[in-house]
């Protein structure tokens, strides 16, 4: 016995020199063998303690659930949906740091959001201009309705004039165009002419000149002026204002502390519940309101709107569920594990729950998709188990029959298990730039794990209970025993179909195969006492498409499959834009509608700073400056202070930087037209008696955009970056709706990339240990061919590539490894039959498991299309595309493909090559014999 070691080595040296191949294949085996042996001994020591492993399940659970105390929503939508790490965001911190936000309320604009608390309000006119006298006095009406809302807090009214913004002369922050239209109706009270209203810039009574382009909208023209260019340091052209069709009003807020936080809040009800009355008093006026916190309520609107249908998804899916469990035969049906599976699924869903909240995670409304993961992934695994169930034999213990079903199943439902921690795992760490994406696969990989360790607990002593149930004959629904067929004669034809069992003892005649010491092969069912599917699939499904004249077929339905998904991804767009993912018919919605349709002619101001001391007084830098802002509408001191000193005939060229800087301080910004463009420069201070230098300062640009906003503000981001690192002054540019579009296609498809190739990676390093090396090669490329499919056709289906299709995608690489593995690992391990007996073999044992779930799994999300919002209506669409791109192949093109592809089949192989868990056993064939007198059994021909 000493020697035996020595001697296996010696043989496995030899066997590894002489034919490699074969010794990593009997690795492979031997490995394989080993993990199901653990798996199997698993599964009797769970059937021998159910009532510990059904118990503890639901009591971790119950503790779990009351951490739902510690519930707390996401209150920073921006955090989410903002990458993490961008250029925009250190630009932002620098910006604020030399000109603080609160200075720069009345020039500096943004989209849909802008830090600080404010309200917001589109006022449009159904007939008509609004700058006609009618329409004018009730927009002057409504401001002043909106500067007297007041709030009462602690025993205190507080008004716009507590709460307001103040500029240098302490009066409240109001928009331009407020003060131009109060103008005009002073003019046209005192009944004299007042200025002409121009855009985008127009000149004030008090001579200042002033951008309006967005707070203008829908405006028509009556023609080109002349360039305005002069005393308020705006420079452009400027068109008289025919009429107009909307105006925009920006009511700013402090917020500096607890108290006036929660007295902005207040006022920000207040102010959305004015305009409602206020615009139910006056049909002729259309209000949009839109205030700091709307984005966040309409984007957690979904999760509200989104209760009703998620209870109708859970009965629809429970329904088909106990239905796709259920079968003629009463006894060997098996409805209660439909549901109970739910209920395993359910319990992982509320565990991982309780965890998160005791670890302080905040909810939001990406969290909706999460139960659909959990969902797509524990059906598989239930549905496998019952599938497997069926395939043992009978006459065995339970104990041994759920040993049978874990050595058959858990393998291959662990490596899908592990194939989602993978993807989900690697999206959820801090390589993912994307918050939203982080935070959801997170989730997902915990409720994912939380779901595989139940399902190997609590569904497992389930299906012990149910087993015993079945080895009792009694009914698979009622739990009582079905009597014999003699004693069912006498009953009613109702009571007969109700009570229809095949008793062991009526088959006795019956001849049937299986292998010693293998548990999965039983005794065959007639045709008429299966499952529904499972004899669709083996009289019909598995027969038609392994059929010679239909494979054409579905190889021409392939490459249109691949023909459509390459239309849909050469289409492929990005969504950055935070109105996409909010409710439907919300506030939010409707004002970014409204801001599209009448303020897309401009871009948002954005600011041009220079952050570093330059030379302003030298003539090339002034030349740079000014060729920068070519193009523009620009509110620039510079172009303002070189024309103040053309107009007193003093050299801009010439000058020292003392003397540029002095008649610049002293003279320049003293004049009252001119004195606002002091927030706009930073001086520092030098030695005693020498003229400060300025260290950063700011002009204010405005381009010309069209419909396509958000892609033409992108690439102008971008080329101004490029142009700042090749320019002699330091210079950024910055507007807080940047920080949506800054490396946003990056930070969407990066987490999906990653997963991708951790996935890919993972088939191919179990590939030289565990999995076949062929099966390894086709699931990655079967996952790549759904991930192509559902980008494809989401595309064409109108979702745009952001946060929460990245989420479906991800998951997709999951979902397909459940559906498609299975059938794989079925195929390339069989050995000695042609291809088409494997493949009609492979679909007999997985494919009715996948069209289960698959049946389940759609019909649960129907109820999420009825839901009105766009991020449920995104989610629906990629989650459904996954599931019928999965299926899809799964049952119709591998099962095609497979066929005329490797792996080859040999026919009349050697002995041992059988098939998956039969390789290194020997075939033989029991027969059973009944005559007269006696039974004779386990009559064996090898």
């Amino acid at each position: 016995m000493v020697g035996v070691p020595a001697v296996s080595s010696r043989w496995w040296e030899r066997l590894k020199t002489l034919c490699p191949e074969r010794a990593r294949r009997m690795l492979r085996q031997v490995l394989q063998a080993g993990l199901r042996s653990s798996f199997q001994a698993l599964g009797r020591f769970v059937a021998s303690h159910p009532v510990f492993f059904a118990s503890a399940p639901v009591l971790v659970s119950v503790l779990l659930g009351a951490s739902f105390s510690r519930y707390r929503v996401e209150g920073n939508v921006e955090s989410l949906l903002v990458p993490k790490h961008s250029l925009a965001k250190i630009e932002g911190n620098l910006v604020d740091s030399l000109f603080p936000v609160n200075r720069s309320k009345h020039t500096l604009y943004s989209d849909l959001q802008t830090p600080g608390r404010y309200g917001r309000v589109i006022v449009t006119s159904r007939r008509g201009s609004i700058l006609d006298p009618l329409h004018t006095d009730l927009v002057l009406k409504l401001h002043r309705a909106v500067v007297q809302l007041q709030v009462p807090v602690l025993g205190f009214n507080y008004s716009f004039s507590h709460l307001c913004l103040l500029d240098d002369k302490n009066t409240c922050i109001i928009d331009d165009i407020i003060r131009a239209l109060e103008d005009s109706q002073s003019a046209r009270f005192a009944n004299r002419s007042s200025l002409p209203l121009r855009y985008p810039i127009t000149r004030l009574a008090d001579g200042r000149m002033a951008y309006i382009g967005h707070q203008l909208g829908g405006v028509q023209a009556w023609g080109a002026g002349p360039a305005v260019q002069g005393p308020g340091g705006v420079s452009g052209r400027g068109q008289g204002v025919r009429s107009a069709r909307a105006l925009q009003l920006t009511y700013y807020l402090q917020a500096r502390g607890a108290l006036t936080d929660r007295v902005a809040s207040q006022w920000e009800q207040a102010f959305c519940g004015e305009l409602g009355r206020f615009g139910a008093g006056h049909p002729e006026l259309s209000l949009y309101p839109f205030t700091s916190s709307s984005l966040r309520t309409d984007f957690q609107a979904s999760s509200v709107l989104a209760r009703r249908p998620l209870l109708a998804s859970v009965c629809v899916c429970l329904v088909l569920a106990v239905g796709c469990c259920s079968m003629r035969d009463c006894v060997r049906a098996k409805p209660w594990l439909g549901l109970l599976a739910l209920l395993s699924i359910a319990l992982s869903g509320l565990t991982a729950a309780g965890i998160l909240n005791l670890t302080g995670t905040t909810y939001n409304s990406t969290y909706l998709g999460v139960p659909f993961i959990l969902l797509g992934h524990g059906l598989f695994g239930t549905f496998e188990m019952l599938s497997s169930w069926r395939r043992t034999r009978e006459d065995q213990h339970v104990k041994e029959r759920v040993a049978s079903v874990f050595s058959d199943v858990m393998l291959r439902y662990s490596g899908a298990t592990l194939l989602h921690q993978v993807s989900l795992g690697l999206a959820a760490s801090p390589l993912t730039n994307l918050e939203a994406v982080r935070l959801f696969c997170r989730c997902a990989a915990l409720g994912i794990t939380v779901g595989y360790l139940y399902t190997l607990s609590f569904y497992a002593t389930c299906l012990v209970a149910t087993g015993y149930l079945e080895t009792g004959y009694r009914h698979g629904c009622f739990c009582r025993r079905v009597p014999k067929k003699g004693a069912l004669d006498t009953k009613p034809r109702w009571y007969r179909c109700l009570m229809y069992t095949r008793y062991q003892d009526e088959t006795h005649s019956q001849t049937h195969s299986h292998t010693p010491n293998s548990t999965h092969t039983h005794t065959p069912m007639r045709p008429q006492d299966s499952h529904l599917l499972l004899g669709c699939v083996q009289r019909c499904y598995g027969d038609w498409i392994t059929n010679t004249y239909v494979k054409p077929f579905m190889v021409l339905l392939y490459l249109v499959y691949i023909s459509f998904g390459l239309m849909g991804f050469l289409q492929v767009s990005q969504g950055s834009e935070p109105s996409s993912l909010v409710a439907m018919d919300t506030g939010t919605l409707l004002y970014a509608r409204a801001q599209q349709r009448y303020f897309s002619s401009y871009s948002p101001v954005i600011g041009f700073y220079v952050y570093e001391s330059a030379p302003y007084w030298n003539t090339s830098v002034q030349r740079d400056l000014l060729e920068y802002a070519k193009g523009f509408q620009r509110i620039s001191w510079l172009e303002s202070y070189l024309d103040y000193l053309t107009e007193r005939n003093l050299s801009t060229t010439s000058q020292s930087r003392e003397s540029f800087t002095r008649m610049l301080r002293l003279s320049f910004l003293r004049q009252p037209q001119f004195a606002h463009f002091a927030d706009d420069i930073i001086f520092a201070e030098r030695d005693e008696g020498e003229e400060p230098e300025m260290a950063a300062s700011r002009v204010f640009l405005v381009a010309k955009t069209t419909e396509n906003k958000r892609e033409e503000m992108s690439v102008l981001l971008d080329t101004l970056r490029r142009l700042s690192l090749t320019s002699r002054v330091r210079f950024l540019i910055f507007n807080p709706s940047f920080v949506y579009l800054d490396r946003y296609a990056t930070a969407v498809s990066s987490p999906l990339r990653h997963s991708l190739m951790a996935v890919l990676f993972l088939l191919g390093l179990s590939s030289l240990a565990v999995v076949e090396p062929l099966v390894a090669v086709w699931l990655s490329l079967t996952l790549l061919s759904v991930q192509f499919g559902v980008l494809g056709f989401m595309t064409l289906w109108g979702v745009e590539l952001d946060c929460v299709s990245v989420l479906c995608l991800i998951s997709a690489l999951g979902h397909s490894a459940d559906c498609c593995g299975p059938l794989l690992a079925t195929f390339s391990s069989g050995r000695g039959d042609s291809r088409t007996v494997w493949v009609r073999l492979a679909l007999e044992r997985h494919g009715v498991p996948s069209l289960q779930t698959l049946i389940c799994y759609t019909a649960a999300l129907l109820p999420l299309a009825a839901v009105r919002s766009n991020l449920t209506r995104s989610l629906f669409r990629c989650l459904v595309l996954t599931a019928f791109c999965s299926a899809l192949h799964a049952l119709a093109f591998l099962p095609t493909l497979l066929t005329f592809l490797p792996p080859a089949k040999k026919t009349g192989s050697r002995q041992g090559d059988r098939g998956e868990g039969e390789g290194l056993r020997e075939e033989v064939e029991c027969v059973e014999m009944v005559d007269s007198t006696r039974v004779v059994d386990q009559i064996t021909t090898v």
